[in-house]
């Protein structure tokens, strides 16, 4: 068996674990456990493999065939995105900006990959119940639980480094892809240690549902942090004659990609510069001193985790009062409010959906963002008043497929009994448009609104008539996204039977929202267009909102 291997290879370092108070022939059971039972998780990234898995009559208790089937499998998508930043390796030997922008890739991929997958695993307190009853101390199941982690996160980042270990070691040679591993191992533990501290500080002030909703938070946070970290790599360098150079700043040092791109020029071409050997010496000592502050706070990790399973204080009931006059006041029918408020219900309790789906809220804060400036004309701010770039601001709307996808699944599907027993007959009309106004208003509107505040500051209250066209052209975008993808009830299937065709199917609409921004363009260049364009989506949104929701139900 593949784990069985993997503990092998761990026994050679019982002694180190030993010397850290780990009681290591305990923690390596631990492990194997949690090794075998990984095969009734499914990665995000390939999230159907456990449907192929039933089909083929694979036993999901048998840890090696259902891992072969499922994170393995899905190491060759992270070996695609390998490959193409390979590209950067082979490019030349100005290996501070070559590499800073491989290690920006790969440090945004499996920082990635770690929210959405391994967050729940860091997070998991099942095991106490049954750990805690037993002679086995904090900092051994603390010790477990991060080396399952790491397991995997060095599984996905072999797939990730491989090609580019290959294409360095022919192109740059021996000492060049010796680094680039060293430097692998180093940005995994600078990036799994990152997350547990900061889980940690979320836990030490916080505690019941008030802390599950910070942890969703804090995930938006990294994702705007990763998207804004990965822009900010490229005006970290200056462009003289097609050759880029660093240029010294205060705030590169905040950069973890350039601390891992900085050693390359220090040991293989030589280079001496103060700044350069400052980075090396961060990538060097963080990772390290960052595991050192862990294993010493990993026992009051292991302590704050009981705080998730806290039930927390009851919601005030002015809370509940104030979604019944939200629904009163969207919905036409008394049972479109009733499933909006289940639908509110269920987005704010599901854990996993909130866990898959929040990631998603931070990109579409941001990407308009990164639109805005990367397109820019290098005037800054001043030069945005009196342009066209506030019809970036469709670019919110990326969450909106994603999240209609999402919504059909949920870690209480079975419950999906009720809809049989509801006097609906065949009607599922309130069921669906309940359910997606429940979604725009609680995911969508709040995104819009904090982008659209911020275009009216840079581009001034001349953009008001525009910024409520492009809410009424999302409006429809997001039913016309409901009539595009496949349906299913609410809330009614299981998160691992989630299809990646689905996600790829959202490519068409991507399209179709930059084609909304598009007819938004040619209204502005015509007299009175924009006033135009929106009494048409007035119309358009009155026709689909009415006749839009009668679909027939998958399943």
């Amino acid at each position: 068996m593949n784990e069985m291997r993997l503990l092998k290879f761990l026994d050679g370092f019982r002694g180190l674990f030993e010397r850290f108070g780990v009681d290591y022939p305990v923690m390596r059971r631990i492990l194997q456990i949690k090794l075998t039972m990984d095969g009734r998780r499914v990665p995000t990234i390939i999230g159907k493999a456990r449907k192929k898995a039933d089909r083929a009559g694979h036993k999901l208790y048998d840890g090696q065939e259902a891992e072969k089937n499922q994170f393995f499998s899905s190491l060759w998508l992270y070996l695609i995105f390998g490959a193409l930043s390979s590209m950067f390796v082979a490019l030349g030997d100005n290996f501070i900006f070559q590499m800073s922008l491989v290690f920006g890739i790969l440090m945004f991929m499996v920082m990635t990959s770690l929210i959405s997958d391994f967050s729940s695993v860091l997070l998991d307190i099942r095991d106490r119940h049954i750990l805690f009853s037993k002679p086995v101390t904090p900092r051994t199941i603390g010790m477990a639980k991060t080396l399952h982690i790491f397991i995997y996160m060095f599984c996905l980042t072999g797939a990730l480094g491989v090609v580019p270990f290959a294409v360095g070691l022919y192109r740059h040679g021996v000492v060049f892809a010796l680094l680039f591993v060293a430097e692998l191992i180093w940005m995994d533990l600078l990036i799994v240690v990152f997350t547990a501290l900061m889980y940690l500080a979320v836990l030490k002030f916080f505690d019941g549902e008030r802390l599950k909703d910070l942890i969703n938070y804090v995930q938006i946070g990294l994702t705007i942090g990763l998207a804004l970290g990965y822009q900010l790599l490229f005006r970290l360098f200056e462009f003289v004659d097609l050759q880029a150079a660093i240029q010294p700043r205060w705030w590169q040092f905040l950069v973890p990609p350039v601390w891992f791109g900085a050693p390359y020029e220090v040991l293989i071409h030589g280079d001496s510069n103060r700044v350069l050997l400052v980075l090396s010496l961060l990538a060097l000592f963080v990772p390290v001193a960052a595991i050192l502050v862990y294993i010493r706070v990993m026992p009051s990790l292991e302590k704050y985790l009981q705080k998730l399973a806290d039930p927390g204080t009851r919601k005030k009931e002015g809370a509940g009062k104030a979604v019944k006059t939200i629904s009163r006041l969207l919905c036409a029918s008394a049972k479109e409010q009733v499933f909006f408020r289940f639908a509110w219900t269920m987005m704010g309790n599901e854990r996993e959906f909130k866990l898959k789906v929040y990631p998603s809220l931070g990109f579409s804060l941001i990407f308009p963002l990164i639109f805005l400036f990367a397109m820019g004309e290098g005037r800054g701010f001043a030069g945005l008043p009196g342009t066209s770039k506030y019809l970036f601001i469709y670019f919110c709307a990326l969450l909106v497929p994603s999240v209609l996808i999402m919504l059909r699944y949920s870690g209480s599907y079975k419950a999906a009994w009720v809809y049989r027993v509801l006097p609906l007959g065949e009607d599922v009309v309130p069921i669906y448009r309940g359910t997606l106004i429940a979604a725009i208003v609680r995911l969508v509107l709040p995104v819009y609104v904090l982008e659209a505040a911020l275009f009216t500051v840079l581009f001034g209250w001349r953009i008001l008539p525009d910024l409520i066209v492009a809410g009424l052209a999302i409006l429809v975008y997001s039913v016309l996204c409901f009539g595009y993808l496949s349906k299913a009830l609410p809330f009614s299937e299981r998160f691992e039977t989630a299809q990646q065709s689905d996600g790829l199917r959202t490519i068409p609409l991507m399209l179709l929202l930059g084609g909304m921004a598009l007819v938004h363009y040619a209204a502005t260049l015509l007299s009175f267009g924009v006033y135009i364009y929106a009494a048409l989506l007035l119309a358009a949104n009155w026709v689909l909102w009415q006749r839009g929701f009668a679909v027939k139900t998958r399943g």
